[in-house]
């Protein structure tokens, strides 16, 4: 056995780099945005941008293409199966743990928006929530509770996976063609993912700010004979 190691560890040295990347990197990529996908922790966004900065300092045409088939597929699979285990919960009376923690994440008005949402627009819906930061599980969820069919989530989920993993993609390909160095531009793509990712949080803590100040304004203008008890 330590003979068969040893070959092994030698096979590996003697392959060229990119070869070794692909065999490593490839499947690292879709088990952590698989893994993101059923346990939203997981920075998927940055790790799709990581890894189109390393694909794009290499030699092969078709490294890009890989990256972006990987995420995809990873993506609308891990969807896939918390969509599965949140319609167990549904389907159940006493729900299941996956439907709780999709329930404690999301807020009773954005829950709302994303229904409302739903009703109006319908499966294009999905497409925009993995765009925005934070917005698939407010409409999964919302899915969910409209007792959407799996093979139907599936098909407006495609697009959507296939959508996000460009958009990161774009922001891999920038950052990597800013600098020189592959570890550059990584950082400079993990800085863009957080900051798309951190925009939206900022803009709702800086407009619930402003409506408390509003309400304020216009209460003194409410006749108190006409207040509710």
């Amino acid at each position: 056995m330590i003979d068969g190691l040893t070959r092994f560890a030698e096979a590996v040295r003697e392959l060229p780099p990119e070869s070794t990347q692909q065999a490593v990197g490839y499947p690292s990529l879709f088990l952590l945005v698989a893994l993101g996908a059923l346990v939203p922790v997981v920075p998927t966004g940055a790790i799709v941008s990581s890894a189109a900065v390393v694909a794009f300092h290499q030699t092969s045409p078709m490294a890009l293409l890989f990256v972006f088939l990987v995420a995809a597929f990873a993506a609308c699979l891990g969807d896939a199966a918390l969509y599965w285990l949140g319609q167990r919960g549904v389907r159940s009376r006493n729900g299941s743990r996956w439907l709780a923690a999709l329930r404690g994440r999301v807020t009773p008005d954005r829950l709302a928006d994303a229904q409302a949402r739903l009703d109006t627009h319908q499966v294009s819906v999905l497409v925009l929530s993995r765009l925005v930061p934070a917005g698939r599980i407010p409409v999964m969820l919302a899915c969910l509770l409209a007792r959407m069919p799996l093979r139907r989530f599936v098909r407006g989920d495609i697009p959507a996976c296939l959508a996000w993993a460009a958009t990161y993609q774009l922001i891999g390909i920038l950052g990597g063609s800013l600098f020189p160095e592959p570890w550059q531009g990584v950082v400079a793509a993990v800085g863009l993912t957080v900051l798309v990712s951190a925009a939206p949080a900022l803009w709702r803590r800086v407009r619930g700010r402003r409506e408390p100040g509003t309400s304020r304004k216009a209460g003194p203008e409410v006749p108190s004979g006409h207040e509710h008890p």
